[in-house]
Order: C-alpha cells, then sequence, then structure tokens
C-alpha cells in the first residue's frame, strides 16, 4: 500500500490523539528542511555577493567592447536609417570631396613580354572623408570606429585605367574602416593586370616603364579632387628577372573636347631592370662560342671535306637560337633587340664564312686543265696577300736550296744527252771503251743525229773509223765498202752520209720522246695544282684574319651600345 494512502487512513483506525502526533510530525519535518535551505542561501549570498560584485568592475574594465554591442548597434541603426551609397557625401554639393590614393607595391608577378602585360601584387589605399558617417564618441562609449561593407556606404568609382583583366575591376571589395570623425579607409588587395609597352630594342639589357593609371571613372575633379600619396614598397618581394629600381608617382590632369571640366588621374610609374645573368648564360655565352666555332672553318684543312658541313651545322644552331628569341619577343615592328641584331650579325658572318669556304674549295680543287691563274689573281693573293700575311708558297723554298747546284747538272745532262744521244745502252765512260780498230768499223758504225763525239786521249786517231760527226765521217769511205745491216748510205765524194735508224730504235726513241712530254706536263700541272692550292691557303687565312676582327667588334659594339650595359654585368655577373 502506498505511503499517503496509509496516512490518510491512520486517523481512522487510531485514537484522535495518536492521529494529531501523527499529523503533526511531518509538518515539523518539512520546517526543519525550509529553515536549513534558508541558511545555506543565506551563506551563499554572503559569500558569492563581494564576488560577484569583483567579477563585474573586473570585466567592466578589461571587456569594454562587451559594453559597445548596444551603442554599436544603435550606432549603425542610426548611421544608415537615412544614408543613401549613391549620394556623394559632402555638405555643399558644389564641394568636390577630397580623396588621397595611394599604392602599395607587393610584387611583380610576371611580365609578359609576348602579349605586354604587367601582372603585379598591389593594394591600393583611398582615404576620404564622410560627412555623413559621424559621430560623437562620447554618446557612443567605446565605440571608436566602425566597419562598413562597400557595398552599403558611398566609395569612390577608382578603377585602373590600362587594366588587361577580364573583370576589369581586379581587387577584392573589403570593408571601410570608418572613425568617429567619418574618415574612410579603404584598402582593397588586388592581383593588377595592366598593359605596358615593352620596349625590347636593348634585350637582355633593357630598363622597363610600365604606368598604373588610376582614376574616377564617371567624377569629373570638380566633384572629386584625386591627390595621390606616396608609393610604399617596405613589403616588395624581390623578382628572380627583374630588378625594382622605383615606382615614382604623378598626379595628370587632362582635359577633353566634349567638356571643360578636369578629369585627374594617379599615374605610378613602375621602373624595372632586367636581371641579365639567365639570358647571358643560355643565350649570349652559347652564341659566342659558336660564332668561334663558325672561324674554325678557316683552320679546318680542305682535304678533310667537312669545311662545309662544320659551316652549315653552326649556321643552323644560330638558327635555332634565332627561334628562342622569337618566341620570347614580341611581333613588333618598332625595334630590333640588340640580341637579335648580335645573332644577324654572327649569322651574316658564318652565311659568308659559308660562300667563302665554297671559294676555297674550288681554289684547292681547280683543274689544270682548265687554264692558269689569271695575272691579277696571283699578283693579289700570291704576292701582296701572302706578304701581308707572312706566308710563303712551299715550291719557292723547295726550289731555292738547288738553284745554285741545278745549272752544272743540267748542262752536264743535256750535254751527255746530245753527246750520247737517246740510247741509254750507249752511256759507257770513255775510258772503258776499246779503241775501234780496222776490223770494228762494223760494230761501231751507229750513227745519231747530232752526235759530236770528242775524241778520247786513250784512243789515237784512226783514219778508217768510220764514225760519222752529224753525217760527216773522219775518214775516206769506198764506194765498195758500205757498213753492215745497211745503216748509212755514201751521199756524193765527200764521205757525206744521212742517218736512218731501224724501226725498232726509231719507235723506242717516240716512246721516249712521249714520256718525257708527259713528264713535263705533269710537272706543269703540278705546278698549277700548287698555285691554286696555295692561292686557297692564302685565301683561308685572309678570312680568318678579318672574320676574326670582324666577329670582335660585332660582339663588342653591339653588347655595349646597351645604356646599362655595365650596370647589368656589374650586378649580374659578380
Amino acid at each position: 500500500m502506498p505511503p499517503l494512502l496509509c496516512v490518510s487512513l491512520l486517523p481512522v483506525f487510531i485514537p484522535a490523539e495518536s492521529s494529531c502526533r501523527v499529523l503533526v510530525y511531518p509538518l515539523q519535518r518539512a520546517r526543519r528542511r525550509t529553515s536549513f535551505r534558508t541558511n545555506v542561501r543565506m551563506r551563499c549570498r554572503k559569500f558569492f555577493g563581494p564576488c560577484s560584485v569583483g567579477f563585474y568592475i573586473w570585466a567592466t574594465i578589461f571587456f569594454k567592447g562587451t559594453l559597445q554591442g548596444e551603442h554599436q548597434r544603435r550606432l549603425y541603426k542610426e548611421l544608415l536609417a537615412n544614408y543613401n551609397r549613391l549620394e556623394r557625401p559632402v555638405v555643399n554639393d558644389s564641394a568636390a570631396i577630397l580623396v588621397e590614393l595611394g599604392l602599395t607595391l607587393l610584387q611583380i608577378i610576371d611580365v609578359d613580354e609576348k602579349n605586354q602585360v604587367l601582372v603585379t601584387n598591389a593594394w591600393l589605399q583611398l582615404y576620404w572623408t564622410d560627412a555623413y558617417l559621424s559621430w560623437n564618441p562620447e554618446n557612443y562609449p567605446g565605440v571608436q570606429n566602425l566597419r562598413f561593407p562597400s557595398d552599403q556606404i558611398w566609395t569612390p568609382d577608382i578603377l585602373l585605367y590600362n587594366s588587361a583583366d577580364e573583370r576589369f575591376d581586379a581587387t577584392f571589395h573589403t570593408n571601410v574602416l570608418v572613425n568617429a570623425s567619418g574618415y574612410c579607409q579603404y584598402i582593397p588587395p588586388g592581383i593588377l593586370k595592366s598593359t605596358c609597352y615593352i620596349d625590347v630594342r636593348w634585350f637582355p639589357f633593357d630598363v622597363q616603364k610600365c604606368d598604373l593609371k588610376f582614376g574616377s571613372w564617371t567624377h569629373n575633379g570638380w566633384l572629386l579632387d584625386l591627390q595621390m600619396l606616396d608609393v610604399d614598397t617596405s613589403t616588395y618581394i624581390s623578382n628572380g628577372e627583374w630588378d625594382l629600381v622605383g615606382v615614382p608617382a604623378k598626379r595628370n590632369e587632362l582635359y577633353y573636347e566634349c567638356c571643360k571640366e578636369p578629369y585627374p588621374d594617379v599615374t605610378f610609374t613602375v621602373t624595372m631592370r632586367r636581371r641579365t645573368l639567365y639570358y647571358g648564360l643560355n643565350l649570349l655565352i652559347p652564341c659566342v662560342l659558336i660564332s668561334g666555332l663558325a672561324l674554325l672553318v678557316f683552320l679546318l684543312p680542305a682535304d678533310s671535306g667537312e669545311k662545309i658541313s662544320l659551316g652549315i651545322t653552326v649556321l643552323l644552331s644560330l638558327t635555332v637560337f634565332m627561334l628562342l628569341v622569337a618566341e620570347i619577343m614580341p611581333a613588333t615592328s618598332d625595334s630590333v633587340p640588340l640580341i637579335a641584331q648580335y645573332f644577324a650579325s654572327t649569322m651574316m658572318i658564318v652565311g659568308m664564312s659559308v660562300v667563302v669556304t665554297v671559294i676555297v674549295l674550288q681554289f684547292h680543287h681547280h683543274d689544270p686543265h682548265g687554264g692558269k691563274m689569271p695575272k691579277w689573281v696571283r699578283v693579289v693573293l700570291l704576292n701582296w696577300c701572302a706578304w701581308f700575311l707572312r706566308m710563303k708558297q712551299p715550291s719557292d723554298e723547295r726550289k731555292r736550296p738547288r738553284h745554285k747546284h741545278r745549272h752544272p747538272f743540267q748542262h752536264h745532262s743535256r750535254t751527255s744527252s746530245i753527246e750520247m744521244g737517246t740510247m741509254p745502252s750507249l752511256t759507257v765512260p770513255l775510258s772503258q771503251t776499246s779503241c775501234p780498230t780496222g776490223n770494228s768499223n762494223g760494230s761501231m758504225n751507229l750513227y745519231f743525229g747530232s752526235y759530236h763525239p770528242i775524241d778520247s786521249p786513250h784512243c789515237p786517231p784512226s783514219s778508217d773509223s768510220g764514225v760519222a760527226l752529224g753525217g760527216r765521217a773522219h775518214g775516206s769511205l769506198s764506194d765498195d765498202t758500205e757498213p753492215p745491216g745497211g745503216l748509212t748510205s755514201g751521199v756524193g765524194d765527200m764521205g757525206m752520209g744521212v742517218i736512218i735508224p731501224p724501226p725498232e730504235i726509231q719507235s723506242i726513241l717516240e716512246e721516249v720522246s712521249y714520256i718525257a712530254q708527259r713528264f713535263r706536263d705533269q710537272d706543269e700541272a703540278e705546278a698549277i695544282c700548287s698555285e691554286w692550292k696555295f692561292a686557297a691557303a692564302v685565301v683561308d687565312r685572309l678570312c680568318l684574319v678579318a672574320f676574326s676582327l670582324f666577329s670582335i667588334i660585332c660582339t663588342f659594339t653591339i653588347l655595349m651600345s646597351a645604356p646599362n650595359f655595365i650596370e647589368a654585368v656589374s650586378k649580374d655577373f659578380t
């Protein structure tokens, strides 16, 4: 049975006194509990009362923002109650609102020479005073400044005039910070893409100047007075390709024919210098080495057969480098890049070397039957140029040591050939020959056309020695006697005879004469070939000197013509 039911039935089953005691006991017990709770509450109030006051004072001192919640909410509501963001925030509508424009340049991201676009990371700094957003700080304790979204209050329509972005306005619209006097601070960051005329005349030793032109899109100078501030580059991040020289600013006022109002703008000129170390190592130095290889064409022997191949290979290498430069440079005809001028001059040198190599090979492999060297070519190349280059013809060096001993030998050989005829078998010393006798007339009667014998001291003159001298015999020959073999026939009574050699001897003489003439022709052809080969060597040496000087002069003249060549070399290569 539940306890309440038992309590309710007690007065029924027990006497009246007992029932009164039973009813009073629960009430006393409840009163005791109530008094205990009251004592606990009193003690808690005594303990937590000072603590709560102290906590309230500490929170009030250190958390003042908690007090401005209500005031800030009320201030936002009051300021925006009758605010119109389309209205210019000035007290007098005829007065111009002053807007100060500054720029914080963080980084030069890219300079696209081909598309002529400059990409920078920058923050704009816009400052103006809004007369409708001011308040008394005493009426709103703790509210020092407010932050408004840029689409809720009036902001100047400052845009980048030479923007190349697809959205045109590439800035991120942040909140506008407003203080109690109505002074507004608006700093929108953005990745700015601007058009820039890239002058590649002195590439890769060039200095580029790109303008960032800012101005109001709809307000003229009588409504919005745009003033400039200095550029902040304290947080600039350096670029690997460009060095920042400076960012000067200038305020301009333009007047158009349609309107008499001025239109002010602020132009920031980003001046930067290209760092040439990359281009020097990857374009200039290989080009110089390749042009040096072109000079080796003149040192290569003509018999190697590789002179034309080397020249054409060097020419193709320079063409590849020209294509690399063409991919970087814009397709403009305003100016020719400096490196393109250098490549063009080097290609001209290599092309001329190929042409000269063809002429040298033509001289070196000249056909001796094609004719002798013209006199003017011999004078210019073999005399003047050879003397200037200190070159000597090898044939002259071979001839000079033998010149003194050659005439006696030739005279002796000619005399011997005249004396002994053209028969090698008869070239026997006179001391070893036996004196002719009367019985030996048949064997010694060999007649030669122009043979003039010399009387030997070993043999006395004999009257019957039938040796003829040029058709004249020393001694008389009778009409009855006739030399064996019918070699001679008497003519007249004076002993005069005509030499008629046998056919075998005559054929041998003809063959020997042909061989001698052949050797003479070969010697003459070799002399002609040696002259042409020496002329080819002179042309090679002359072109080597001329092209070396021309290459050195072109290299220093073209590269050092850049205005900041010395500065670039001193900063980038050291």
